[in-house]
This record gives structure tokens, sequence and C-alpha cells, in this order.
């Protein structure tokens, strides 16, 4: 990567403002990104998200499939002309280049499958998150012909999507563990859609794994999930609880040896 100058330091909230117009953002740092128009990427604990003059060109996440699965999965490009562009590219916006000028991927299908792997990654970057963030500046990044969405867009649709998880089965649990199937006396009929995702429950598979094997988008796949959950046809694996340390052996010190003496000698001459 080359650098032209020295990068601009990392934005810092001005606690000393009557406002703060981070307030109520998902992600503070990724605010103040996109106010000042920043490029790089910033690397959070479960995702990254690629900025371009303070929009989000691009995500990934460990937990969601890439653009690769969502565009290869269902026939609409060759898996083997995703690897050859892939092994030629710097990058999945360079690869989706690649692919567009050499007439293999229609500009619709690459906008459609791009927006929904932004989002879908998207959603896990910006989970709550025990470490914190790092950018990385590079203006000398190559964007590709990847459209990209506003962070106050992402952050909405983040939220949104937040709040229809809850409403559908309130415990996140099944969110990110193996799943193991349950059969009520009496199920409810369930879509093949849901059919498809209940059949890979094994009790190894996680659903960001399930939506992997099925090529869809992993946001998708836990609104089955948690259906499926409040239909009680799945359950998560519930870990056994840790067991108690074990009690330190008693020791005996050359005090307590003492005053055990001299209980006993008073005990004898009563």
């Amino acid at each position: 990567m080359t650098r032209v100058g020295t990068p601009p330091p990392l934005p810092v909230r001005d606690r000393t403002a009557g406002q703060d117009r981070t307030a109520g953002a998902l992600s503070p740092m990724l605010r103040r990104l996109a106010e000042e128009q920043a490029t790089g990427v910033l690397v959070r604990e479960h995702g990254t998200l690629y900025l371009a003059q303070g929009r989000v060109v691009h995500a990934e996440s460990p937990l969601a499939p890439g653009l690769d699965v969502l565009l290869t999965a269902h026939g609409t490009l060759a898996a083997a002309a995703w690897q050859r562009a892939a092994a030629q590219a710097t990058g999945t916006p360079d690869a989706a280049r690649l692919l567009l000028e050499a007439g293999l991927l229609p500009a619709g299908a690459l906008e459609l499958c791009h927006l929904d792997a932004l989002y879908d990654a998207g959603y896990f970057a910006l989970a709550p998150s025990s470490t914190p963030g790092r950018f990385r500046y590079d203006s000398g990044s190559r964007i590709g012909p990847l459209s990209s969405v506003p962070v106050i867009a992402l952050e909405r649709e983040t939220l949104r999507r937040r709040l229809l998880l809850h409403r559908l089965w309130p415990d996140p649990a099944a969110d990110s563990v193996p799943l193991i199937r349950a059969d009520p006396v009496a199920a409810a009929p369930v879509t093949p859609r849901r059919r498809a995702v209940l059949d890979r429950v094994d009790g190894v598979r996680t659903a960001p794994e399930i939506a992997r094997n099925l090529g869809r988008q992993a946001f998708h796949t836990l609104v089955d999930v948690r259906r499926l959950a409040a239909a009680g046809l799945l359950r998560p694996v519930r870990t056994a609880p840790a067991p108690p340390p074990p009690t330190p052996p008693l020791t005996v010190t050359d005090p307590d040896i003492a005053l055990l003496k001299r209980l006993r000698d008073a005990l004898e001459a009563l």
C-alpha cells in the first residue's frame, strides 16, 4: 500500500462540546469518520467496514457469508470464475471489477448481492463490542465498481434488524451457538425455507454456519432461527456451567498447633 503524506489524526470526541453529535450512534468513531469524510478501513471485534469519503463501500464479517458466496451459491456466477478473479485481484472490490470488465457478471446482479452482503456483514460489525475499534487511513485504496451507503443508513438498518429479532424471540443465545432440534408434540407446519434451515440443525452448526451452507444472508437465517425457536422446534445447545473451583486443602500452621495444644490442656484440666 502506498501512502502519500501524513494521515490525519484519528477523530476524537470533543467532550467539552455542549452537544455530542455522535450521541446514540452505534459506533461514535464510525460516525465521526463519516463526518470527516475519511477513507480507510475500520476494524471492529465482529467485522470490518471499508470507508470511502465517509461512506461505507464494503463490509466483511466472519459471521456473514461474503459477496463471493452470495454470487456463486445459486448460479449467478460460476465459482471457478470468482476464484480466478480473486486470484488476480487485491480484494473483493477489485475482483468484482475484473468480473464486470470480462462480461462474466451482470452489473445489476452485482449491485443487489453487494448491498445484501454489505448490510449483512455490517449488522455484525456494528454489534456491541468489548474491544475498541481500529481505523487505518488508506487514501490510495481501490473502491472498484461497488456502490456505497451512508453510515447513518447502515446504523438505522442495523437497529431495525435488532428490533425485529427481539420481537420474534427475545433470547439471542440461538444466534451464535450450536443449535439442536426440539420435537414438540404438536408442531406447526414449517415453510420450505425454514425447513431447509431446520434440516441443517445438527447440534454442531451455528446459525451463521447454516447461512453459509445455504448460501443465504446470515441475518435472514437468524430470522428463521428465531422463528423456529419461538415455535419450539429448535434451541441452542446450552454449555454446562463450569464446575466450582476445588476447595483448597486445610493447612495448619505452627501458631494453630500451639493454640490447639493450649485448648487441649485446658480441657484436660477441667
